[in-house]
């Protein structure tokens, strides 16, 4: 029993629970929106275009997450108006966008001196957050959310039909650039715990996770957190007993719990399918 709870009895450990409980909020509630909209691909392009802005903001002496934050809205206005001054899809503008602000991200980092260590910005360090980690993913993480609470109705309508959004009154453009500034504030606030690569993770998995496993909205959002939650605190802790790294850990916890409803969905599909027939003949027997 002592052994199960030697986790807990490190402070960076407990830091990392805090953290990835703080994370699972903000992440969770987005992706429900990511995926309900098709704008996965977004999230990806925005965590990867953060990279040119750290560098750049190290080099001028500013706060590194200002940097970060620049480079992401760059990236998704960039992709907004090449989506619509062009005839080229906007996922494949996406694709270029982030892998060219990448690409120069790196070039960037390979040409200066620092002290910045590229594994921990690409994959994060959870167990090497500190306090004022933690304040700055606690208070990006309080505004997100209160901003979707408030709006989450609205977020819904443009995600799902922008026209009739427009048509009841609703700016639409406040909505379409709102919503990125929250996914990019949101990839700001992951940096220092799960890094640029593995928080698109974060903002997919859950939202997936949820649709599999409920038609209604309102309850989409509450599993997505519920189940960001879950994952989190399982990935920090089976990370210490396997001395592997927590963020890794934890997406991979999140990937077994979206094959696990995959399955789930399919058999209930499968259930589905065969009960009207089942029906049919008892009605028609009748």
């Amino acid at each position: 029993m002592e052994t199960l709870f030697l986790p807990f009895q490190f402070a960076f450990m407990n830091k990392a629970f805090v953290m990835v409980t703080i994370l699972a909020v903000p992440t969770s509630l987005l992706s429900c929106y990511l995926v309900l909209k098709g704008w996965s691909l977004m999230g990806d392009a925005i965590s990867h275009a953060v990279l040119p802005g750290i560098v750049l903001a190290y080099l001028v002496g500013a706060p590194l997450i200002l940097g970060a934050f620049c480079a992401g809205m760059i990236c998704a206005l960039a992709t907004g108006f090449l989506a619509e001054h062009s005839r080229v899809k906007q996922d494949t503008i996406m694709g270029i966008v982030f892998s060219g602000m990448f690409g120069f991200g790196i070039v960037l980092y390979t040409k200066i001196d620092t002290d910045l260590h590229l594994d921990h910005i690409l994959f994060g360090n959870m167990l090497g957050v500190d306090q004022a980690d933690l304040w700055q993913a606690g208070l990006i993480a309080a505004g997100v959310a209160l901003i979707i609470v408030g709006k989450w109705r609205d977020f819904l309508l443009h995600a799902f039909d922008p026209v009739q959004a427009r048509a009841v009154g609703l700016r639409v453009n406040w909505l379409h650039y709102g919503l990125l500034t929250l996914i990019s504030m949101t990839i700001v606030a992951t940096l220092s715990a799960v890094g640029i690569i593995l928080s698109i993770g974060l903002l997919i998995a859950p939202g997936a996770i949820a649709f599999l496993l409920t038609s209604r909205f309102d309850r989409m959002l509450l599993i997505a957190v519920v189940v960001t939650v879950i994952s989190g605190l399982t990935g920090v802790y089976l990370s210490f007993f396997l001395d592997s790294a927590p963020a890794p850990t934890m997406i991979l916890v999140l990937t077994a719990i979206f094959i696990v409803a995959f399955l789930r969905a399919g058999r209930m599909a499968r259930r589905a399918s065969n009960r009207p027939g089942i029906d049919g003949l008892a009605s028609g027997d009748g």
